[in-house]
């Protein structure tokens, strides 16, 4: 997506923001002493009418991108309660196209950074975090007349499972080498992002952190979907098979996402033989001993829309 102008018959696209602006914020409860904190990896980027600095060397209608990493800080300490990455990037959004003339629409993206509340002897900690893993990310797009676009997403959900996988019945010819089989360990590192149903600004709920709450559960039936029941499981076929059941369960259970995308490598963990001359059977696969590997691993890719959805 870029501002476009044609001059003297050429078509001309420009963009222009500030990426990577980090912020942490903590908000400190009166009540109870207990302290909230995020960190965030904020990107900016405007669509405006600055055609002239590019043609005509005219800085006049540009937003300087040290005003925006400037305006994340403020718009941070003006949130006196806590506030989603999504509301965080809609409250960026609103003021970039609102309080610039020029500014027609603002892409804002942020990634949350996983500090987690500690625990001390089963007791939740006031002020204490650790490093988790899996990333809350978000893009928002909003237009100076009010329309909106909101993306959620997670990214690094690392997920294994030691059984319940396989992979048979794939084309075979004179570069495969690959065995068939029902027994296989399954590992990737899911990345998904979710398009809410939302197309203005006036359509957004003043509920707070409703897009906190809304991550956490697409993210649990992610989760659930890829492992199946605690004892039994669920068999998977392929990386795509599962990919499509975990896609179609979030659609089925929340009617306010309209589409999906599913990123899930296949990482492999290899099964270790090794022989010898002397020792043909030094150490023989059981379904026990593997080699992990990270590259290269398979690629798996895909979307799911409603029919109505403008992904």
């Amino acid at each position: 997506m870029a501002a476009k102008d044609q001059i003297d018959g050429i078509i001309f696209e420009q963009r222009h923001g500030k990426e990577r602006v980090r912020v942490g914020r903590v908000w400190r409860s009166g009540e109870d002493g207990r302290h909230n904190f995020v960190e965030l990896n904020v990107s900016i980027s405007l669509l405006s009418d600055c055609i002239n600095a590019y043609v005509r060397a005219d800085n006049s209608d540009i937003v300087a991108t040290d005003t925006m990493k400037n305006t994340v800080y403020v718009k941070a300490k003006e949130c006196t309660e806590q506030v989603s990455v999504e509301e965080f990037a809609i409250l960026l959004a609103k003021h970039f196209t609102s309080f610039y003339p020029q500014v027609t629409t603002a892409i804002i993206q942020i990634a949350e950074k996983p500090w987690e509340r500690i625990s001390i002897n089963g007791q939740p900690h006031d002020h204490g975090f650790k490093l988790g893993s899996e990333r809350h990310t978000t893009e928002v797009i909003v237009k100076k007349n009010g329309a909106l676009r909101v993306t959620s997403g997670v990214e690094g959900l690392a997920l294994l499972k030691t059984t319940q996988s396989g992979f048979e019945g794939f084309i075979r010819d004179q570069n495969t080498i690959l065995p068939e089989t029902r027994e296989r360990m399954l590992a990737t590192e899911v990345s998904a992002s979710w398009r809410y149903h939302f197309e203005s600004l006036s359509s957004i709920s003043n509920q707070p952190l409703q897009f906190s709450e809304k991550y956490l559960h697409v993210k649990k039936v992610l989760i659930d979907t890829f492992f199946g029941p605690p004892k039994k499981g669920m068999y998977s076929p392929s990386v795509q098979a599962t990919l499509y059941y975990m896609a179609q369960a979030v659609l089925g259970r929340f009617p306010d996402i309209s589409s999906i995308n599913l990123k899930m490598p296949n990482i492999h963990f290899l099964p270790v033989n090794l022989s010898s001359k002397v020792n043909p059977v030094i150490v023989k696969f059981e379904d026990d001993v593997y080699l992990p590997t990270d590259e290269p691993h398979g690629s798996i890719e895909a979307s799911l829309s409603r029919t109505w959805s403008r992904m």
